[in-house]
């Protein structure tokens, strides 16, 4: 049998404005490391517009999640080789292996291959020569590993699978992928591909796909385990696709994998250095902070002054205009804000050209309740809205904590 993509062989960090923020992260205590693969340019069938795409934004997201990342796009049966060879020595004794792959696969008689640009397969006996078979990459993931992810988004229409199946004789060709049986050892495998066995996943009309849309929202969550985020996925892809595609999970982990783990009510310590002010230059409240001989009370108290005011004392309403006394968002709801352009990176070292222009709610699923839980987070914990860089900057978190002191209403 014979079929691409859709169903692969299933199975087988912080210093903030100079104050050091006493964070849990999973990262300070593991080593992650990650292969990611995007092919586009297909010399013996169409190219395909996003999985470079695809792949380019996974490597950034896991590069701000610590993952040392070994990546290549576009390549060659031998570039691939070379490239596999580079995450083999890499991903050894690794708390954390990860593959990310996007672009044409197929099964034959069961087992799965990722296929390189120069993949031609005109016979049964080109898979040996051109393509690469899953199983080898999971071989080179699997020593000294503890925790496995795998994540699939092979299963675009492949019409070399079509060719080989001519060719060689084979019944049975269609878009599909093989299931992959989950080996054991270590924490576990997570293996997560795009659509359900032997069905075609959509490559997508903007710049990613929906489930690399999908992953690229969930994935480094906040305290959010793996398996919930590909729950998240699951839906995220379902509702984008009017049900049509439905991503297909098979895990077996004995442990909690949280990639972005944070202890909001971590206390702070003195840094060497002042706090610079936020991203905006605006007012920032400049009331002085309670008398304390604690360090650490001290040095909240210093970072507390860093937060900005908003211009008003009315209460936040999730559909009403706010006045945030930042022009680039003033007189704007967050119900409004939510739908229109990021004004910063939503991670770090993003390369502008994946983000800018782009819909925030297209990446991230904002929608009343998923920013109520998010906001109560900066409720709960004021200086946390520091913290990271937010897409729609700081201000915004500050009205979201106010939103949810408010009762999210």
């Amino acid at each position: 049998m014979i079929a691409s993509c859709a169903g692969f062989v299933r199975g087988a960090g912080l210093v903030v404005f100079a104050l050091v923020l006493t964070l849990t992260s999973a990262a300070h205590a593991e080593r992650r490391v990650a292969l990611v693969l995007g092919n586009s340019q297909y010399q013996h069938a169409p190219a395909l517009p996003n999985p470079v795409h695809d792949a380019q934004a996974m490597a950034e997201r896991l590069k701000g999640l610590d993952f040392e990342v070994v990546s290549g796009f576009n390549l060659t049966k031998l570039q691939t080789q070379t490239t596999i060879a580079q995450f083999a020595k890499q991903v050894r004794g690794a708390d954390v292996a990860l593959l990310f792959y996007a672009g044409h696969g197929l099964q034959v008689s069961g087992k799965n291959y990722l296929l390189p640009v120069d993949a031609a397969l005109q016979d049964e006996t080109s898979l040996d020569f051109e393509a690469v078979p899953v199983d080898f990459i999971l071989r080179q993931m699997s020593r000294e590993t503890s925790i496995r992810l795998i994540f699939l988004d092979a299963c675009r229409d492949n019409p070399l699978a079509e060719v080989l199946a001519k060719t060689a004789g084979v019944k049975g060709a269609s878009s599909g992928l093989a299931e992959i049986p989950i080996e054991n050892g270590g924490a576990g495998t997570l293996v997560a591909f795009a659509t359900s066995p032997n069905q075609t996943a959509f490559d997508g009309s903007d710049d990613h796909s929906p489930f690399t849309s999908a992953l690229l929202a969930h994935i480094g969550e906040t305290n959010v385990s793996i398996t919930e985020a590909m729950n998240r996925v699951t839906g995220d892809v379902f509702k984008a696709t009017a049900g049509k595609q439905r991503p297909w999970i098979n895990v077996s982990l004995t442990t909690a994998v949280v990639l972005h783990k944070v202890d909001l009510n971590a206390p702070l310590i003195v840094g060497e250095a002042s706090a610079p002010p936020p991203e905006d230059n605006s007012q920032v409240r400049t009331a002085n902070p309670p008398a304390s001989t604690d360090d650490a009370q001290l040095a909240l108290n210093a970072l507390r002054q860093k937060i900005p005011r908003l211009a008003s004392d009315d209460p936040i309403f999730f559909d009403h205009p706010i006045d945030f006394g930042d022009p680039a968002i003033d007189g704007k709801s967050i119900a409004q804000l939510i739908k229109g352009m990021p004004r910063f990176s939503p991670v770090e070292g993003l390369d502008k050209s994946v983000w800018e222009g782009k819909h925030c709610n297209g990446c991230h699923e904002w929608d009343e309740t998923r920013l109520c839980e998010q906001a109560k987070n900066f409720a709960t914990n004021d200086v946390s809205v520091l913290r990271l860089q937010h897409p729609l900057g700081t201000r915004f978190k500050v009205a979201l904590a106010k939103w949810a002191q408010g009762g999210c209403k």
